[in-house]
């Protein structure tokens, strides 16, 4: 009898240990960004959102060589020791896939949102009808024109410029109705926007691998939701993205550009809180570049501009992703109500990080649409996107002619 119970005891102790060992080898297993239709995902180092690594990667960048050039270094293991053929991708599931939402196209979102922006934009446009449609242009009414358009940010050499030039052609061409003034002042702020630089988002995936887009900017600017609702705008356009969730330091981000990813079937990578955001930003990549998507779109955390070492920490972030290839885009988010304000948090993030084109966020919460101009002007480089409004389907590629006429609307 004896001998019984100590056999009972041994296999319930083998059995135990085997649980064990099973369940701390589950956890081990990395675990999938979900694929979109047709599209296969590699699991990578730190998109685990469930447990933490028990390694968290960190990047070292070594001094430069002889040659110039330094190197960055990631410790820990790496998504390229993973073997891909060995990895059983989950099954799509069916169901899910039906209920994806289908974005707006890109074409016409503008237009769709035009009214809504000509609503908080139209006193300037009215103010500057009113005055220009007078009998006598006298000094007088010429110093209202100047007024009314430094108060809506245009800056002091853009709103110089536009006077000088409604000057000339009011002294030459003498509108005799407000219709007639409306067209020449239309004309003229449509060639200040400047309707003929690139305001494309380049997105698509060459021979070397996906487009990388960089989303950053200042705290509270909404970096997060404009990559969420850029993801989604790309897949209206029919591309596939990968959203990388670099902001590791705000412990909502991840969870809400996972919600973001999931309603539209974008995969989301993801780290440990509190990691290092250029681990998780490489990492995005190297899955974009295995599963063959068109655009990586990463979300970076906010820092304000006069903090020499978080913008050293963005810079960083540029750097380790310029190892593999380049970076496509850099957007750097604005809120269109700081005004002026937010002309030197730009060119600071310009200087680091060389900022390739603006998102324009809360752009219909402000009457100082001359933000537009200004921006373009100190940093040389074009406003791409627009925020106008709360919706998922509210970021639209900036067009300079419809921006005018809602600036005109009646």
């Amino acid at each position: 009898m004896t001998f019984v119970y100590v056999a009972l005891a041994v296999a319930l102790l083998v059995a135990v240990v085997v649980g064990v060992a099973l369940v701390v080898n589950r956890r081990g297993e990395p675990k999938l960004p979900k694929p979109r239709p047709g599209v296969d995902y590699a699991p990578g180092v730190g998109d685990d959102d469930t447990t933490p690594r028990d390694t968290p990667r960190r990047l070292v960048e070594e001094a430069p060589g002889p040659d110039g050039v330094g190197t960055a270094v990631l410790d820990g293991p790496s998504v390229e020791e993973v073997d891909l053929e060995e990895i059983d991708l989950e099954e799509i599931d069916l169901e899910e896939i039906a209920n994806l939402e289908a974005p707006e196209p890109a074409a016409g979102r503008f237009t769709r949102l035009r009214r809504r922006l000509a609503r908080s934009q139209s006193a300037l446009g009215r103010g500057l009808l009113s005055l220009l449609s007078r009998d006598t242009l006298d000094a007088d009414t010429w110093d209202e024109i100047e007024e009314t358009l430094l108060t809506a940010d245009l800056g002091v050499s853009a709103t110089t410029e536009l006077m000088d030039r409604l000057r000339a052609r009011v002294l030459a061409e003498a509108p005799s109705s407000p219709a007639e003034a409306q067209a020449l002042l239309r004309e003229e702020l449509i060639a200040l926007v400047d309707p003929t630089v690139d305001r494309t988002v380049h997105s698509t995936r060459d021979a070397e691998g996906p487009a990388v887009v960089l989303v950053v900017g200042v705290n509270g600017t909404g970096k997060t939701t404009t990559t969420g609702k850029l993801g989604r705008l790309l897949v209206a356009e029919d591309r596939t993205v990968v959203l990388g969730a670099a902001d590791t330091f705000r412990a909502a981000a991840a969870e809400q550009l996972q919600t973001w990813g999931d309603r539209v079937g974008a995969a989301v990578v993801r780290g440990p809180e509190g990691g290092d955001p250029a681990a998780v930003a490489f990492d995005a990549v190297t899955i974009g570049a295995e599963a063959d998507v068109d655009t990586v779109v990463i979300d970076t955390a906010g820092r304000l501009h006069t903090k020499v070492g978080l913008m050293d920490e963005l810079g960083k972030v540029k750097r380790v992703l310029e190892r593999r290839g380049p970076v496509d885009e850099v957007l750097l988010v604005l809120d269109a109500t700081t005004g002026q304000n937010g002309l030197t948090q730009a060119r600071v993030f310009s200087e680091v990080v060389d900022v390739s084109g603006i998102v324009l966020t809360k752009l219909d919460g402000t009457a100082k649409g001359g933000i537009v101009v200004a921006v373009q002007r100190e940093l040389g480089v074009p406003v791409k996107l627009v925020g106008l409004g709360e919706g998922p389907d509210d970021l639209a590629p900036f067009d300079a002619a419809e921006f005018v006429d809602a600036l005109l609307a009646e």
